[in-house]
């Protein structure tokens, strides 16, 4: 009877202590659309930053082969910054919700609480886009770079 007792009891801890993980964690979906068409683009990874550091988190984002991107924050994060990079290479898109800014590259934070109770839908300075988020989802649209992006780097 007493191993019943103890066994019981690890259950319970062990209970305990998966409901206490579930807690530690948020996890937003992706959706990236090209800027001009809407249709969809496949990033080859996501750089990811949480309230205003400067550390990179790619290893929290989760590529899936049907090409949905799930990113898991942690609990206590307030807002999120993200880059999509391209060609299995270091070189990020231009987000188009600052396309028209002097400087693209500054990081655009969204709120993890919005993304969480309705969706976030970035704006969309390459183009007139009507799109919808459902709760969980972050909307953004990006551009690849071009010789003016790359000239106004080297300008700097």
């Amino acid at each position: 009877m007493p191993a019943i007792r103890v066994l019981a009891r690890l259950a319970c801890v062990t209970a305990f202590c998966f409901s206490l993980h579930a807690q530690t964690v948020n996890t937003i979906h992706i959706r990236l659309l090209d800027g001009k068409t809407g249709l969809p683009v496949t990033a080859s990874n996501f750089l990811v930053k949480v309230d205003h550091h400067d550390t990179v988190h790619n290893e929290w984002v989760h590529l899936n082969d049907d090409g949905t991107v799930s990113v898991t924050l942690p609990a206590d994060a307030k807002e999120v910054s993200m880059k999509a990079t391209y060609d299995a290479s270091m070189e990020t898109y231009v987000n188009c919700d600052v396309v028209k800014e002097s400087d693209r590259e500054r990081d655009i934070w969204y709120p993890i609480s919005d993304i969480l109770k309705a969706g976030v839908v970035a704006p969309n300075e390459c183009s007139n886009t009507h799109y919808t988020a459902n709760p969980g989802e972050l909307v953004f649209f990006v551009r690849k770079r071009g010789w003016r992006d790359q000239a106004s780097e080297w300008n700097k």
